[in-house]
């Protein structure tokens, strides 16, 4: 796979895909939405504006994956060394914090993950139905792009059981008949795509 972003004049930035290349991506990005969860719409009759006001859940999600994007904002109190009584407070306060900040935290993500599919299928279009091409993006798609890859790292390298340690040896070394060598190989492809966006984002 290539993979390399590289900055516009201008602003924004550009990479060449092939038809595998933007197939794998797009389904990654639905995959993340369908993870990830609809939006809240108001319901019929209901002010837009106080659904947007509304609580978002309390509770760390219960699926890996999920609680790694959505992560309890003052640490796990299970792992933090703290007392039982310093312990409960942090809850609280992670609860607490979670509750007026997830819905919106969802939403990001949500809109982070649709520029995805959408730019991957404008790419789609104007190159023939599916195929690929040079896909161009503009610097605010460049940031929502940059948002979809770092939630797409987080979640397939929690489902990989990832560690920074493994990055550096480990998983370049799985064999051909491991199967986990297609998802390690997006993991990888997916670092160099972010890192490389992340160069045409510094003045």
């Amino acid at each position: 796979m290539s993979g390399n972003f590289e900055a516009l004049t201008g602003g924004g930035a550009a990479v060449q895909l092939d038809e595998v290349e933007v197939s794998i991506l797009r389904s990654l990005a639905v995959q993340l939405l369908e993870l990830i969860g609809p939006g809240d719409e108001p319901a019929k009759g209901e002010d837009p504006l106080a659904a947007l006001f509304q609580d978002g859940p309390s509770e760390p999600p219960s699926d890996p994956a999920l609680a790694r994007l959505f992560p309890d904002a003052y640490g796990d109190p299970g792992v933090t060394g703290a007392s039982p009584g310093q312990e409960a407070e942090l809850r609280a306060r992670s609860s607490e914090f979670r509750r007026f900040t997830e819905n919106d935290l969802r939403a990001r993500k949500r809109a982070d993950a649709l520029a995805v599919v959408h730019s991957l299928d404008t790419l789609a279009r104007g190159g023939g139905g599916g195929a690929g091409g040079r896909l161009e993006l503009t610097t605010d798609e460049s940031r929502h792009w940059l948002g979809a890859l770092n939630d797409l790292r987080l979640t397939i390298g929690t489902r990989l059981d990832v560690t920074d340690e493994d990055e550096s040896g480990e998983l370049y070394r799985l064999p051909d008949d491991d199967p986990r060598k297609p998802m390690v190989m997006a993991y990888l492809w997916l670092g160099i795509l972010q890192e490389t966006l992340v160069e045409t984002l510094i003045p």
